[in-house]
């Protein structure tokens, strides 16, 4: 954890080759070198609890661990004696395992209100799942997205919608439009606009910085089948970190159609769409209308993601790890925000959002949103042994994980007011600052020691 004693060289030598095999150097954009500080980007080889060391052998505690599937910390024993159980077993067949019936009966008792599920391996093949189910339940073409939430699919439909369009045909962009989250005017302004065109709405329940408005989402439950479109809900995030049961259940709203994935195998692959019998089933057997090309994929049956699920389940039913979560949580952000306030900072390092998924805001001198700023946060709490481009926690935190973020904290805020004092970064931020994950053009970026590409 001293601050004298980190250092990058081996992972910054590994990130450069990954740039040459690997296009962006990662396989996620949220991951890449251009999300982290220059010439401070850790290449990992293991993980325990909380913690992650890298290849300079720099043990950091992590936050956001796994992007932010990782609720019971790394190397979670349950989990994997389970999976090395069930792949010692075999992973794949030519017909459909116990771990498929287990899973499925397992998390249908987990998730009131629905009545089928089906697995797969990530979240993209769900939600674009769930979207093409509506579609074929209602045929229409237009899918209304919260456009105030990030990211739904890595999938046409929805990336059409964003900036990084290359690649995709235009006609895709003109079926998706978007309404604001807690807004409902702007849901109805859209169903006056495009009336009998819209076949879903699809949000998050809730985010990290935003919970539903009274009467929000029972609104747009009221509004979809008022005008007979699916409401679907992403429960990535918020599933068994809201809730063991979802926040659907946390908010007492039952969707058509729920889309889960990250912490439902605490990292392990697998993904769920789960929903109401007459929609499913257009995607099975039972059925008089045209089919469905719903899920058909090699992987996702594979044993070691259901088992890994149960195993999940398991231990969400035996301990309440959402409270934990919630605990440590709330220990954190009233330590952060306190040595924020005791530097005159509190203005501008801001903790925001649910104590179990918590992130926090940069600004500047001035007030306003800074990456520059960020960048310098990320670095001297690097620098001092934390890894967290979020602060967003797991069960596996310990007290001790806590105490020394705080401490780690408070010493990156004092470098944090110098900069505020004197208007800027400069001097103070060793690299470029950090770039939005999701952008259409690059910028030039460092990819090795000495040269620039």
């Amino acid at each position: 954890m001293s601050k004298s004693a980190m250092t990058f060289e081996k992972s910054v030598l590994a990130q450069a080759r990954l740039h040459q095999l690997i296009p962006g150097g990662a396989h996620t954009y949220s991951r890449g070198s251009d999300q982290f500080p220059e010439d401070m980007t850790p290449v990992l080889v293991r993980g325990r609890g909380a913690r992650v060391e890298d290849l300079d052998g720099n043990w950091l505690i992590e936050y956001g661990m796994g992007l932010r599937s990782i609720t019971l910390g790394h190397g979670y024993q349950p989990v994997v004696d389970a999976v090395c159980n069930a792949a010692a077993e075999g992973v794949s067949f030519s017909r459909p395992s116990m771990w498929e019936l287990r899973a499925a009966e397992d998390f249908l008792e987990q998730v009131p209100g629905t009545d089928m599920v089906k697995f797969a391996k990530n979240g993209s093949d769900v939600t674009t799942a769930a979207v093409k189910l509506a579609r074929a339940a209602t045929g229409r073409d237009l899918v209304a997205i919260c456009g105030t939430q990030p990211f739904f699919s890595v999938d046409d439909w929805f990336i059409a919608s964003g900036q990084m369009k290359a690649g995709i045909p235009s006609a895709y962009g003109s079926l998706t439009v978007r309404f604001n989250y807690n807004d409902l005017p702007s849901s109805q302004r859209l169903f006056d606009a495009y009336p009998d065109q819209i076949a879903a709405v699809i949000l998050e329940p809730a985010t990290a910085t935003e919970e539903p408005a009274p009467g929000f989402l029972e609104g747009l439950r009221s509004m979809t089948e008022k005008h007979g479109a699916v409401l679907i809900f992403d429960e990535m995030i918020t599933g068994m970190r809201w809730s063991r049961h979802g926040a659907e259940c946390l908010y007492g709203v039952t969707p058509d159609l729920s889309t889960w994935g990250k912490a439902i195998g605490n990292g392990f692959s697998v993904s769920a769409l789960a929903g109401k019998r007459e929609l499913m089933e257009i995607g099975g057997l039972n059925t008089d209308a045209p089919r469905v090309f719903l899920l058909s994929t090699t992987h996702g049956a594979e044993t070691t993601g259901l088992a890994a699920y149960l195993a999940v389940s398991t231990a969400y039913a035996e301990r309440d790890v959402v409270a934990e979560m919630e605990l440590q949580g709330t220990k954190l952000r009233a330590g952060l925000m306190q040595v924020a306030k005791d530097c005159g900072m509190e203005q501008h390092v801001i903790f925001a959002g649910r104590p179990s998924c918590m992130i926090f805001v940069t600004k500047d001198h001035n007030g306003e949103p800074s990456q520059a700023f960020r960048t310098l946060f990320l670095q001297e709490l690097l620098r001092r042994g934390v890894l967290g481009q979020s602060l967003v926690i797991s069960a596996a935190h310990t007290d001790v994980d806590i105490d020394q973020t705080i401490d780690a904290a408070a010493e990156a805020l004092e470098v944090y007011a110098r900069a505020i004092e004197a208007g800027s970064t400069d001097g103070l931020l060793a690299g470029r600052p950090v770039a939005p994950a999701i952008r259409e053009f690059a910028e030039p970026r460092r990819l090795t020691p000495n040269n620039h590409h």
